[in-house]
C-alpha cells in the first residue's frame, strides 16, 4: 500500500503540479498533502476537516492518473472495482492498481481488502512492486522534467 500510495502523493501529484503550475503548484500541493498528515484527523477539527477535504480534492487526478499508469490496461474495468472498496476517495486507486498488477491481496483488516481471493505478499512481490514503482516514478519524473524544461525555454 505504502509504494503505490507515496508514488502517487509524493512523487507523481507533485510533478503533475509542477509540469502545470511550476513550483507554485508543487508547493501548495506538498503542503495541502503535509497539512493533511499532521491535521487531517477527527480530533483536529475543522482545521483537520479542511486539510483533509484539500488533500482529497488535490489528489483526485493524481490518485487515478496513478492507477492507470500502474494498472495493466485489461485489467482497468477491475481497478474501479477494486479501488472503492478502501475508505479514501484516492488512495484506492494507486493501492488497488498495485494489487492487480501484482496479483495479490492487499488488506487492512476490518477496512478493506483489495484482490480479497489472491494470496497476500511476498518478498518476490514486495521486489516487483519496487521495481515498477521505482521505475514508473522514474520514468514520469524524467518525463514531466523534460516537459517542464522544454516549456520554460522561449
Amino acid at each position: 500500500e505504502s509504494l503505490s500510495e507515496n508514488l502517487s502523493d509524493s512523487v507523481l501529484a507533485p510533478l503533475l503540479y509542477y509540469a502545470l503550475f511550476g513550483l507554485a503548484g508543487a508547493a501548495l500541493y506538498r503542503y495541502a498533502n503535509t497539512a493533511d498528515a499532521m491535521w487531517g484527523y477527527p480530533e483536529h477539527g475543522a482545521r483537520g476537516a479542511f486539510a483533509a477535504r484539500a488533500d482529497d480534492l488535490l489528489n483526485l487526478l493524481p490518485a487515478r492518473l496513478t492507477g492507470l499508469l500502474l494498472c495493466p490496461p485489461r485489467l482497468w474495468p477491475r481497478l474501479l472495482q477494486e479501488a472503492r472498496k478502501t475508505p479514501s476517495p484516492n488512495a484506492g486507486f494507486p493501492m488497488a492498481a498495485l494489487a492487480l498488477r501484482l496479483g495479490v491481496r492487499l488488506r487492512k483488516r476490518g477496512v478493506y481488502a483489495l484482490n480479497p481471493h489472491l494470496p497476500s505478499p511476498t518478498g518476490e512481490a514486495l521486489r516487483r512492486g519496487l521495481w515498477v514503482t521505482g521505475g514508473l516514478g522514474y520514468g514520469l519524473g524524467l518525463l514531466l522534467g523534460t516537459l517542464a524544461a522544454l516549456g520554460g525555454r522561449g
